[in-house]
């Protein structure tokens, strides 16, 4: 087998994909593509390859894939040499002498700004007593290794769902796309105002209302990649585990920019650091390394959006709400009409439904959240269900199921709203709940 591509074969597109991440190195889609190919041909330049791109701070687990498909094609080439000895050693031949791997495209970044913290550390001899990552497998292959630390995995996603593809809410776009997205969209009159690339915003209201499906949608607006956290992503067993996670999930975002970073649950991860309770110490480093995130102290954070997401926005470090980090909110509230027919509709398809009134559905349902609904639609689906099967004749679901599965669910919202009354009338507003005073207003709640 040629090490090179067939030159009859159309374009040389290792050549071309090699240039493109020239010109761009910190583009990992562009490596894994180069990476793809080489596997085809030139495993032995693939392995090059596949280490260069987990220094610039690629998924651990895609790598892990990656050194395990550029092993195989080493060992089909190996096994499929004519000149094999009995050991597996390919024997060079006059007609197939060996080719020499090709340099990687670029070289890893050692001590630049952008390169990510939990990036492998340049080879060395190993710590006295432990297995350097050449003698031990599973620090190859991104495995954790007896007595060390896990570096955290990132998942990076590149959603396709834009805000149109959000049902109603016509209000929570319309404040969206004024305070949030008109700037991104527009880069060229924000540098003449001198604003940067990069933004925060703060999302709030009950639960179950799709605060991270909308998250995912203004990634999908922004043509953004996207990073999802939760604090079981980084809290770990051990101190300073979290404040390390948080380090490589800012690394990751910068490395796959323009990247939306979506914190969920976030009074959890940045609570105040003032609350007294044994965790204080804990909250107090994780705060402290979100705040040099947030700021960009080590590595600039142009092109990196953090959104983030709570019930209890009140329980935010006052900190972490200054301007600059995450000073806009948006106020998510429970689906308006529009929302809950379209809820209950795509619940039903594909469904054996009958002509559902789903406009009388919304109606009854208006201080449900869409988790809710989801779950009205679901308990008429079993309820058509159980019954066809105890008459073992299949029979159709009627807006008559909806209706009595309604009647029977509590919305999940109102204990929300009572929980945040005391804080609308004791606690301080720096102008955070003006647009959930004029809906509670509006709805006389």
């Amino acid at each position: 087998m040629s090490d090179q591509l067939p030159e009859d074969d159309g374009p040389d597109f290792v050549s071309i994909i090699r240039e493109a991440v020239t010109a761009d190195p910190q583009n990992l889609g562009l490596r894994v593509d180069l990476v793809e190919l080489l596997l085809e041909s030139q495993p032995e330049v693939a392995a090059v390859e596949i280490e260069t791109l987990s220094h610039y701070g690629a998924n651990q687990q895609t790598v892990m894939v990656l050194r395990a498909r550029a092993a195989a094609a080493l060992l089909r080439r190996r096994n499929a040499s004519p000149g094999a000895d009995a050991g597996g050693g390919a024997v060079p031949t006059p007609d197939a002498p060996p080719a020499a791997p090709a340099p990687p495209t670029a070289p890893p970044p050692s001590s630049t700004p952008e390169a990510p913290s939990g990036a492998p550390a340049a080879a060395g001899p190993p710590a006295l007593g432990g297995p350097s990552a050449a003698e031990d497998p599973r620090a190859r292959i991104g495995g954790a290794v007896p007595g060390a630390e896990e570096q955290p995995v990132w998942d990076v996603e590149r959603p396709t769902i834009r805000l149109a593809d959000v049902a109603g809410m016509a209000e929570v776009k319309q404040h969206l796309d004024a305070s949030f997205l008109a700037p991104m969209r527009n880069p060229e009159l924000a540098r003449m105002f001198g604003k940067q690339p990069r933004g925060s915003l703060l999302m709030y209201g009950p639960p179950g209302c799709g605060k991270t499906f909308i998250a995912r949608a203004i990634a999908g607006e922004l043509g953004a990649s996207f990073v999802h956290a939760t604090l079981a992503d980084i809290m770990g067993e051990y101190r300073g585990q979290a404040e390390k996670a948080i380090q490589q999930l800012f690394a990751t975002a910068r490395a796959a920019r323009p990247c939306v970073i979506f914190f969920d649950e976030f009074d959890a991860i940045g609570g105040r650091r003032t609350s007294g309770n044994s965790f204080a110490q804990g909250l107090r480093m994780i705060t402290s390394q979100l705040l040099e995130e947030f700021d960009g102290v080590d590595a600039s954070n142009d092109g990196v959006y953090v959104l983030a997401a709570t019930n209890r926005p009140w329980d935010i470090d006052t900190a972490l709400r200054r301007p600059g980090r995450l000073d806009r909110t948006v106020l998510i509230l429970p689906p308006d009409a529009p929302a809950r027919e379209a809820i209950v509709q795509t619940g039903l398809r594909d469904k054996p439904a009958a002509a559902i009134d789903a406009a009388s559905i919304a109606q009854r349902t208006e201080e449900f959240s869409g988790a809710d609904l989801s779950y009205v639609v679901e308990t008429a689906i079993e309820q058509a269900f159980m019954e066809s099967l105890q008459s073992g004749v299949p029979r159709m679901i009627r807006t008559y199921d909806l209706e009595a599965a309604a009647s029977r669910i509590v919305p999940s919202t109102r204990s929300w709203f009572e929980q945040i009354k005391p804080v609308l009338e004791y606690g301080v507003d720096d102008g955070t709940f003006s647009q959930l005073r004029t809906y509670l207003k509006k709805h006389r709640i």
